[in-house]
Order: structure tokens, then C-alpha cells, then sequence
């Protein structure tokens, strides 16, 4: 299950990366990678998708291959379903983080985040200056139908305090690693306020976690980031790619 919907991800890393001091027109070229030589340029696409690789089996064709990766496909799907209709006999549905935007907030976003970032490019924000800072975009619309409903939802964990003994009830769910601490805010509509009955120990902030618990359409304000939604939790656990 995907974390968040591509076209917003997207958007979000470009404002991080403006917001942070994105690296200049001759940085990125040095970055960049090399342009392959002309005899690889011409492999062709069927040659790349269709030829062995490591860890092929000795003998296998590319029709081989393909059956095995449909029938891994179908598997997990299978197995996805039959975890949905596990939930759904618990009265949990599993939902994304797109389910928490309401009808034409995509749009909304996109249009905000261009915005900041022509205003940014045009100089309207001097980099050091009190505005080039790693703001949170966006709004606190929410899907009103999902107030009160348990569901399982995956994140990353951004908790309040840190230490190899802290103990946890509340901390931010979002979408990306990294948000909040290395890159801005997610809006506050892909932000949620999670508060656990009992202490939780992070481990990884790292490692991705499915969320389980009540969610509402109740805002929370704090030093990191707002937030649109809040969960009271009955269950986090390691979120399986």
C-alpha cells in the first residue's frame, strides 16, 4: 500500500528542497549522472526488461519470469484482501492517506505549492532571512465522514521527545520520512495527532508503522507541525513492504 499519493509527494520534496537551499544549476549538473555511451544507448527496452539478471534460475525464460512475478502479484493480493475482510469483521476499514483529502484538495495543494514557489524563485524570500524557513502548506479541509471510524492507516512516527528511553503517547503520523525534522511540515490534512492510552516505545523512526485506532476530525496544534486529524490509538506495528 502506498504511503501518499505521488503528484503531492512530489510537490512536497520540491518545497524541501527549495526551503533548505536547493543546490544551484551547476551543482545539480555535477550531480547529475553520466550519460551512458552510445553502444549502451542502444539497448533495447526488451533487452533490459527481458534479459537475465542476478539471482535469475539457471534456465528461466523471461515468460518464466513474468508468470512469477503475476503470480507473487496475485499472492499479495490475496493476502491483502484477506487481511481487509479481518479488519472489516473488527469493524476497521484500511485506508491512505489520499482518503484523508477531501474532493479537490489535490488540486488545492498543487496550486498553493506553486505559489510558494514562484515566490520563492522570484525573490520574494531571501535565503537566511525570517521567511526562508520550512513552512507548513496547506489546509485543514477535512473528509467529515471519517470522524469516528477505526482504521488502520501506514506513516512514519515523528514523537515529540527523543532518547533511548522515552516513553511515547503522543507523536505525528505522517507520510514521508523525514517530515517535520529533515524536510517542512506535510499539510495539516496528511498530519495526524496520535495519542496512545498507554507509553510506546520508538525504536526506529526510520522503519514504517501501520496505525490502528479511532480517528477524528479534531485539530491539533504543536511545536512541529498542526494537524487536521487525531487518532486514539489500540495498536501500532511494523509496517511490512
Amino acid at each position: 500500500m502506498k504511503l501518499m499519493s505521488p503528484r503531492i509527494l512530489s510537490a512536497l520534496f520540491a518545497l524541501a528542497l527549495a526551503a533548505c537551499g536547493a543546490a544551484t544549476s551547476s551543482d545539480t549538473a555535477e550531480a547529475a549522472p553520466a550519460k551512458p555511451a552510445a553502444k549502451a544507448a542502444t539497448t533495447t527496452t526488451a533487452e533490459q526488461t527481458s534479459g537475465p539478471k542476478v539471482g535469475d534460475k539457471i534456465g528461466e525464460t523471461a515468460a518464466d519470469r513474468a508468470a512469477a512475478r503475476e503470480a507473487k502479484a496475485a499472492q499479495r493480493a490475496a493476502e491483502a484482501k484477506k487481511r481487509d475482510e479481518e479488519l472489516a469483521a473488527r469493524g476497521i476499514k484500511r485506508i491512505g492517506w489520499e482518503d484523508l483529502m477531501p474532493e479537490g484538495e489535490e488540486e488545492r495543494l498543487a496550486e498553493m505549492f506553486q505559489a510558494q514557489m514562484a515566490m520563492m524563485y522570484s525573490g520574494g524570500i531571501t535565503e537566511g532571512s525570517a521567511g526562508d524557513t520550512a513552512i507548513q502548506i496547506g489546509t485543514f479541509n477535512t473528509v467529515k465522514e471519517l470522524n469516528g471510524k477505526k482504521i488502520k492507516i501506514p506513516g512514519y512516527t515523528v514523537p515529540f521527545e527523543y532518547g533511548a528511553d522515552a516513553q511515547i503517547k503522543e507523536f505525528l503520523l505522517v507520510p514521508y520520512f523525514g517530515a517535520c525534522l529533515h524536510a517542512p511540515p506535510p499539510p495539516p490534512n496528511q498530519t495526524i495527532f496520535v495519542i496512545a492510552e498507554k507509553p510506546i516505545k520508538m525504536k526506529d523512526l526510520a522503519q514504517a508503522v501501520w496505525i490502528e485506532g479511532t480517528i477524528y476530525t479534531q485539530t491539533q496544534e504543536s511545536e512541529l507541525a498542526d494537524a487536521a486529524y487525531t487518532i486514539k490509538l489500540t495498536a501500532i506495528e511494523e509496517y511490512e513492504y
